[in-house]
């Protein structure tokens, strides 16, 4: 079972920018951050509106001279206290990521940043520099990668359960703009902004996140070469699409195929992977996380289920496994489960070791995924600027 007992000795000093009242992200992360008790809320620039910022800080706790007006106010600030933040999450619109992420690695302090990091692959090969540079570690918000029964699938693969992979189908496709939300909606306003947003929308808001899973389940994954084909279904968001389905070929013989969208009417998510060997095949759906179904061929199917005796039992899936078989664990737990992963890497680094090697040894989305993140994007705008061709990777 879980190890509530496992503690830093002294919790990471934390700050936000970003995330603040109406925010869609901003409480999953601090709920996330604060369940292991390896963060604790220190500071943060919470909101464009100084004034706004500073009130939902202080109702949150967070003393009203440690509410800053910007990230670079925060920054300066902080860095001249004592006690000041080791460490920030970005929970901000994509356009901003790059530039903050930048200035906190100066500053510094580890960071947590939603993806993706920045818009061209020279901007994210710039800010693996800088982090390997100044020794710090960043941690991108793959949230759906601290489920269990993602780790469940990762050793059946390693192990051979599978045979030889195949295939790998990817999806995440809801339907919640289907229509013209935005017009009404500031949160999704932005994401169909080129300005805010960057070359892509569900390709880099939701394709990156299937992506990632199989990533997950299988590291030694490369891709090989991948087309594109993405749609504007609802014209006033071009040159952005709002759905695309992308073919890739991978390094070893296996192939796959993605499908990104948010015009899947009537989908509530729809986030999906299914990984094909030669002897089996698995399947994970997020709106069912606790769930793998497992199929060999020739036996009928089976499905395992979280905090089971007969799942393998490393000591990842251990440490992740917060409650006994049976009981529904969801998005916050897998968040959780991310955000332990990051202090525990940034308490390494903290106490002599090098950033790279902490990324070595102990598995959590990092700098590195989210690079490979930035350059999948890039290359699927190549792929279907040029016609929907084939480009190598």
């Amino acid at each position: 079972m879980f190890n509530e007992e496992f503690h830093l000795e002294h919790p990471l000093k934390w700050g936000m920018v970003g995330g603040g009242r109406g925010s869609q992200i901003g409480y999953i992360h601090r709920c996330s951050a604060a369940r292991d008790r390896l963060f604790t809320l220190t500071a943060g620039a919470f909101d464009v509106d100084e004034e706004r910022g500073r009130e939902f800080g202080v109702n949150l706790g967070v003393p009203p001279e440690r509410c800053y007006s910007d990230y670079k106010t925060m920054f300066a600030g902080e860095a001249k206290r004592p006690d000041g933040i080791e460490a920030v999450t970005i929970a901000t619109p994509n356009g901003t990521h790059y530039e903050i992420c930048k200035a906190a690695l100066n500053a510094g302090l580890h960071a947590v940043c939603e993806k993706p990091l920045c818009f061209t692959g020279a901007q994210a090969n710039e800010l693996l520099a800088l982090a390997e540079e100044k020794n710090r570690i960043i941690g991108v918000t793959y949230g759906y990668t601290g489920a269990q029964m993602i780790h469940q699938a990762k050793n059946m693969i390693a192990r051979g359960d599978l045979g030889d992979i195949r295939i790998i189908n990817m999806q995440f496709a809801h339907g919640f703009h289907s229509a013209e939300v935005e017009k009404n909606d500031a949160g999704t306003k932005w994401r169909v902004n080129p300005a805010t947003a960057g070359p892509s929308y569900v390709l880099g808001d939701v394709g990156t996140h299937a992506l990632y899973l199989a990533k997950a389940m299988i590291p030694s994954l490369e891709i090989e070469e991948l087309m594109c084909n993405r749609q504007s279904f609802v014209k006033s968001r071009a040159p952005l699409e709002d759905n695309a389905f992308v073919l890739l070929h991978f390094k070893g013989g296996a192939v796959g195929n993605l499908w990104a969208s948010c015009v899947n009417a009537g989908s509530t998510h729809q986030q999906k992977i299914r990984v094909v060997g030669s002897k089996a095949s698995v399947e994970w759906w997020d709106e069912h996380p606790n769930q793998l179904r497992y199929e060999v061929q020739g036996q009928p199917v089976q499905i395992l289920d979280r905090g089971m005796g007969y799942l393998y039992q490393d000591d990842e899936m251990v440490t992740q496994d917060r409650m006994g078989g049976g009981h529904a664990e969801g998005l916050f737990e897998a968040w959780a489960n991310l955000y332990r992963r990051f202090g525990t890497a940034m308490d390494r680094v903290n106490h002599g070791q090098r950033a790279g090697d902490v990324m070595d040894d102990l598995w959590f989305p990092n700098i590195r995924d989210g690079v490979q993140g930035v350059k999948f994007i890039e290359r699927c705008v190549c792929s279907a600027d040029q016609g929907s061709v084939w480009v190598e990777y």
